[in-house]
């Protein structure tokens, strides 16, 4: 396991705190909990772009009908006078 410094603002360290009192864990478990899950969700989010971008360079876009389709689920069509 890797140890490291890192600096937050005054009211960010008190915030923290409280979550660790009340959960019962120290703050550096909370630190590195928070840490983890950011990771975890950057990766996933990088990746899912990574994805996007390769299906488009592969030129698999989605047809005007199909996002028409989309769209129409979603949005209500107001007839105008």
């Amino acid at each position: 396991m890797t140890a490291f410094t890192i600096r937050v603002p005054d009211e960010v360290a008190d915030r923290l705190n409280k979550i660790a009192q009340k959960l019962d864990r120290s703050r550096s478990y909370m630190a590195a909990q928070a840490i983890e899950d950011f990771v975890s969700r950057e990766e996933w989010q990088l990746a899912e772009i990574e994805a996007g971008i390769a299906e488009a360079d592969r030129g698999e876009f989605a047809s005007n009908d199909d996002v028409a389709r989309v769209v129409a689920k979603y949005v209500k069509v107001s007839s105008r006078s």
